[in-house]
């Protein structure tokens, strides 16, 4: 198989082969800046979700600046961020079978800190059959604040699971952990004060209490009882991101660089990018992406490798056959599982290319 060349450092940005996602390093390191400033400022450790980069180098940038310990949701990312030499890694998925088991207690065995959820009895009692006689694996109970996702449904349920996992053969209760409902921080804040009390009159230590989300964020100083925060496409940003006002569109570190291929019509332009890059999520949007050259173009559907553009409300100058276009996208943390590489550039030249090494990892 051919194996098409690597963009080199130097080259212009505009020279390159299209699908290309970019990182502009500027915005990058603003965003990595911003985020860490604040969460010092009030004294909440941050623990970056690496789902939106699976880059081991960003998360070394978010540690420098001074992140603690990071965020995964599969193993297979903790192997890879275990092997860069991470140490503190939280895996914030329910974890079940033999298979992922036993690749969790290997990774247990070499990660000086390795912390993983858990919102049932089930789960729990597989992580103890596995543990057991082993290096204890520390638990934090997952808890469903308003988000409706995964998580125990009330405090009484979480105080129940904590005190199941602090009698688990080969188990340590680490703490209370949500994934929230955006802009709901008085029912995170009820919901872990109520369960932190009684934890406490039990006698039962409550050393992390985590709480996350990128759209929210700025909002993070507003949960008094919350040790951490985690937060993932605040690196990249994307469109969704700067329409819920936690960003401008000038903080998105991440562009799709895309080429038109066809003008069929005057009122209609082809890209070569499809959902191969930009992704089929709409996020509440009617269509699939920002042109950051002609904002009043509307990209109004993909296929594989096709984007399909309405020029309809374009004045002036509309794009031509073989012109190269920057695209903001909805969701930056897809794009990101869709390419191998990431390639870095400041004021339009290439300054590093970076593999995702993370990406397309199943559990």
């Amino acid at each position: 198989m051919t194996t098409p060349p690597r963009p080199q450092v130097g080259q212009p940005i505009l020279s390159l082969s299209t699908p290309l996602p970019l990182i502009d390093e500027d915005r990058l390191a603003a965003n990595i800046a911003r985020v860490q400033t604040y969460l010092d400022s009030h004294g909440l450790a941050f623990r970056p979700h690496i789902k939106t980069h699976k880059i081991p180098a960003i998360a070394k940038a978010q540690e420098s600046a001074g992140a603690r310990g990071i965020n995964c949701q599969k193993i297979t990312e903790a192997e890879v961020f275990a092997d860069a030499g991470f140490e503190d890694i939280l895996i914030t998925f329910n974890i079940l079978g033999p298979e992922k088991l036993d690749r969790l207690k290997a990774l247990n065995e070499r990660v000086a800190s390795l912390k993983v959820v858990a919102d049932s009895a089930v789960t729990v009692a597989g992580l103890s059959t596995r543990f057991a006689g082993a290096k204890p694996l520390t638990v934090l109970v997952e808890c469903d604040t308003g988000a409706g996702r995964c998580g125990v449904q009330d405090p009484a349920e979480a105080v129940a699971l904590a005190q199941a996992i602090t009698a688990a053969d080969g188990l340590v209760f680490g703490g209370l952990l949500t994934y929230p409902k955006a802009h709901d921080e008085a029912a995170v804040e009820a919901f872990f004060s109520s369960a932190i009390a009684s934890l406490k009159a039990l006698g039962i230590p409550c050393p992390i209490v985590s709480h996350g989300g990128t759209p929210s964020l700025f909002s993070a100083h507003l949960v008094p009882s919350a040790t951490e925060h985690r937060a993932g496409t605040y690196v990249y940003n994307d469109r969704a991101m700067a329409r819920s006002g936690h960003c401008s569109l000038a903080d998105c570190a991440m562009q799709v660089l895309a080429t038109v291929v066809a003008r069929p019509t005057p009122d209609r332009a082809v890209l070569d990018a499809g959902s191969k890059a930009l992704t089929s999520d709409l996020l509440g949007f009617s269509d699939y992406g920002l042109i950051v050259e002609y904002p009043d173009a509307v990209i109004t559907g993909l296929s594989e490798e096709h984007g399909v553009v309405d020029l309809s409300r374009v004045s002036g100058a509309r794009p031509e056959i073989g012109d190269k276009v920057m695209i903001v996208p909805n969701h930056t943390c897809v794009v990101s599982n869709l390419f191998d590489i990431m390639t870095f550039h400041r004021d339009g030249v290439a300054t590093r290319v970076e593999d995702v090494a993370a990406r397309g990892l199943v559990w």
